[in-house]
């Protein structure tokens, strides 16, 4: 959370409101030095106050630790501070700890805690508790999953003109989560979070004019927002802009917006890149490059990713030859069900390529390809059958349907 006029507003006003007209003048020093940038002065204002016990100083001081603002940045002292908020009942301050309990920073990963202490400030009001509590419903993170109170408490903070939760239950809508799938009830909802400039929302939002749902279909304005997302950094939207320069054939644009992706760790971003630097458009070719982008995102678990760069180091390209690595990944691959893994381990057994030579499984990795869709493994199968008895075909046969049945794992 930064530390934000409006928060320090607040607390200024409380403490007028409460009469402590000293430690509002005080207050109030800090929150100028603040409007100017101020933070080393903000800090020599708050921390007096927060060491006397103020509630709002307290959690003034939390923020500034957490975003490093005038101090070095320090989660734990953040959640010191926080926590002696907090236990003063400051809704802020309580929502704020919940942040640092959901993330693990400064403290212990605990959703439980998170979970309580969100409740608490939501109890109160505070519309981004109340988002942050229908996220952890909607994760099922510290609750029982619960798409209904998730949305009962997004409603609750959209209601307030909270830009996100407006977002989450566009989402919501968007999903049919909770609530009765309805695209014009999401679109409306991510018009008032996109207005605000909440970048899921604009994103959101070109992507419903690009499937027109909600809307009638239009590529120009799905491109619109999802640029205005895209350069906020929103990784989601940056893939999907990429995304749409593909499709244009603008294979320089793509790469531009893939790669902005990728660095954020956004995997689809970094499989397609790999995929550019593999085939060379928008950039040179180049095997070793390509092979980085395909393990950033094979390390995530992207099935398209571990299959390709399985076959590079089957090929020795970008990378050393290393049929055993290629085997490995292929193994991963075709566990999600990806179509392109199991005719390469069809052909690993044929050739006894990272494993021992073994027709029997060829054939039958050939006909889990077929049976997943990829017809190419047809032909291998054929030529692999040639050289079997007929029981052994029966037998791969058999063996094929029980990965299928496995969900192609332990195959």
């Amino acid at each position: 959370m930064k530390l934000t006029i409006k928060s320090v507003v607040l607390g200024l006003s409380l403490l007028l409101a409460n009469g402590s007209v000293t430690h509002a003048q005080d207050y109030g020093r800090g929150f100028e030095a603040v409007k100017r940038g101020d933070f080393v002065t903000a800090l020599r204002e708050w921390r007096p106050l927060a060491e006397q016990g103020d509630a709002d100083a307290q959690h003034s001081l939390g923020v500034m630790y957490e975003n490093g603002e005038g101090v070095t940045q320090d989660y734990r002292e953040a959640a010191k501070w926080y926590l002696l908020a907090a236990l003063q009942g400051n809704a802020s301050a309580q929502n704020n700890l919940g942040v640092l309990f959901g993330n693990g920073e400064g403290v212990t990963q605990d959703y439980d805690k998170a979970v309580r202490l969100y409740r608490l400030s939501a109890e109160q009001g505070n519309a981004s508790a109340q988002n942050n509590l229908g996220g952890m419903y909607k994760r099922g993170e510290g609750v029982t999953q619960d798409y209904d109170e998730a949305v009962r408490l997004y409603r609750l903070a959209a209601a307030q003109g909270f830009a996100k939760a407006q977002s989450n239950l566009g989402w919501m809508y968007r999903e049919g989560e909770g609530v009765t799938q309805d695209y014009d009830e999401a679109v409306r909802l991510f018009r008032l979070a996109a207005a605000q400039g909440n970048s899921n929302a604009q994103g959101s939002l070109g992507m419903m004019y690009e499937n027109g749902e909600g809307v009638i279909q239009d590529y120009d304005e799905a491109v619109r927002w999802y640029r205005l997302s895209a350069e906020q950094g929103n990784a989601s939207a940056q893939y999907n802009l990429g995304e749409m320069y593909v499709n244009g054939e603008d294979y320089d644009e793509a790469v531009r917006w893939y790669r902005l992706a990728a660095l954020q760790g956004n995997v689809d971003a970094q499989f397609n890149l790999g995929v550019l630097y593999q085939m060379g458009e928008g950039v040179t070719q180049d095997y070793r490059e390509a092979a980085k982008w395909y393990r950033l995102a094979a390390e995530q678990g992207n099935a398209g990713a571990q299959s390709n760069l399985g076959e590079m180091y089957g090929n020795g390209e970008g990378v050393t030859q290393d049929y055993d690595e290629a085997v490995r990944l292929f193994r991963l691959s075709a566990e999600q069900g990806n179509a392109g893994a199991p005719k390469y381990l069809g052909e690993m057994y044929a050739s006894g390529k990272g494993v021992t030579q073994n027709n029997l499984y060829a054939h039958m990795w050939f006909n889990v390809a077929e049976s997943i869709g990829n017809v190419t493994a047809m032909e291998n199968r054929g030529i692999i059958a040639g050289k079997m008895t007929a029981a052994d075909i029966s037998k791969a046969e058999d063996l094929a349907r029980e990965c299928v049945s496995k969900n192609y794992k332990g195959c």
